[in-house]
């Protein structure tokens, strides 16, 4: 079993490059399976979940090569269906979320598609009726196979209709936009997700011959074409990990460079974090991140508590929910901490508060968290990574404690951040993955 030890208390220092976005990645890959040309994907990042997704392709018989660190090829020419049906390919699947957007590329290519049902975060109920509503409108037959715990899709011809989305899915939209370029006619789908990386996929497909316009707003028009063909795709930074190394800098007062950050597709991201104290300054694409003494949590112009809650891009990313709650525990001030979209996500605070963090658990979905003002630090603790997103969490919580930390459970932290350890090593960090029999 790996692990991770840390050694906190030391300010790190230097610049960092954020890796290729996670989400993004997932959602380009799938579609990869809609053309039998090849396709050239750049700064990819080379994460637990991206090659996984990867290992699927391959044993579906799609020819997948890694051309350079970061940079793969590939190309669905022919595609083994039945390898879905297989023990193998329940396996896989049962260990990634983002499998389930295999199914719009193989229903609008091949008029059916198989899912075992996907795993990933053990964050609460994350129902997949979105992608499915929008399937039946396109004219699929949608049945879950409750023995098999397997979804069935089929259909003669898929049409273009109009969807309203129950919800902006982003896994949904992409999905649902990925399925709607091969349909007969005419799509639209309103109170679609609008995040950036649906927008890159959109970009991709338009380049690979489709034709979608509305592209960055809710409304999303989608004229079916009969094939798409080759083209190239670099992925954009990854906006939670540009959001993870802020947490670092300020919860070890420290200076750090953050490159490339595509600061213009952040949203809100960095006026959330200026509400909790952290010091930023934009620097053209990058984003330099100053230490401060103490963070200093703002209130309401009335003198009430702040809420940080998530919302839909261009609001605050769900995913950043965690590190924002971190960086709180030693700011001056009290917040609320309101994670709407997930009900389990928040149930790694109790790691913090043995940490000696100040924190009243309210229910599920919201946390009050009485700053520490750095009265004095965390204290190193034996702890385990939940999921991705309080795995790092936890991580920026050691780096900034006194004594020694150990995160168990570290491949829910792989899943989402490359070489996490060797990164944080060279601005700093006394970080190292061992490993227990």
């Amino acid at each position: 079993m790996e692990y991770f030890e840390i050694e906190g208390g030391y300010t790190l220092k230097g610049e960092v490059t954020p890796q290729g976005a996670k989400n993004e990645a997932l959602q380009i890959i799938c579609a990869c399976l809609l053309t039998e040309e090849k396709v050239i994907l750049k700064n990819v990042p080379e994460i637990l979940d991206v090659i996984r997704l990867l290992n699927i392709l391959k044993s579906l018989g799609v020819s997948v090569e890694k051309l350079a660190e970061n940079e793969y090829s590939i190309q669905a020419s022919e595609v083994d269906f039945d390898f879905l049906f297989s023990e193998e390919a329940r396996k896989h699947i049962q260990k990634i979320r983002g499998s389930v957007m295999l199914m719009g590329p193989m229903l609008a290519r091949y008029k059916k598609a198989y899912l075992p049902r996907p795993g990933g975060d053990k964050i609460g109920r994350r129902r997949l009726d979105t992608h499915f509503l929008g399937f039946e409108a396109l004219g699929a037959t949608v049945s879950y196979k409750r023995k098999e715990q397997a979804f069935w899709l089929e259909t003669e011809k898929l049409r273009g209709t109009n969807i309203l989305l129950d919800e902006p899915s982003v896994t949904g939209t992409a999905n649902i936009i990925m399925a709607s370029v091969l349909a007969e006619g005419t799509t639209t789908i309103y109170n679609a997700a609008c995040e950036p990386y649906i927008q890159q996929l959109c970009k991709m497909l338009n380049r690979m011959g489709a034709k979608i316009s509305g592209i960055g707003s809710n409304l999303l028009t989608i004229q079916g074409v009969d094939k798409l063909h080759a083209t190239e795709h670099t992925m954009l930074s990854d906006m939670i990990e540009v959001g993870s190394f802020i947490g670092m800098a300020a919860m070890t007062q420290s200076e750090i460079l953050i490159k490339n950050a595509n600061v213009s597709m952040l949203g809100n991201i960095i006026p959330v974090f200026r509400k909790l104290g952290v010091s930023l300054q934009i620097e053209d694409d990058n984003i330099r991140v100053l230490p401060t003494e103490v963070n200093k949590i703002q209130s309401y112009i009335d003198g009430s508590v702040l809420t940080i809650y998530d919302h839909p891009w261009p609001g605050f990313p769900p995913d950043l929910i965690s590190i924002a709650l971190v960086i709180a525990t030693q700011a001056e001030g009290n917040v609320l901490i309101h994670q709407k979209m997930f009900e389990s996500r928040l149930f790694f605070v109790d790691k913090l508060i043995e940490m000696g963090a100040r924190i009243i658990l309210c229910d599920p979905h919201r946390a009050v968290v009485m700053g520490l003002g750095r009265q004095y630090q965390l204290r190193g603790i034996k702890m385990s990574s939940p999921d991705i997103r309080a795995g790092i969490a936890l991580l920026i919580a050691a780096l900034s404690a006194e004594g020694i930390s150990r995160i168990y459970n570290i491949e829910q932290i792989d899943r989402g951040y490359q070489y996490i350890e060797k990164r944080l090593q060279k601005i700093g960090a006394k970080i190292r993955r061992m490993r227990e029999e």
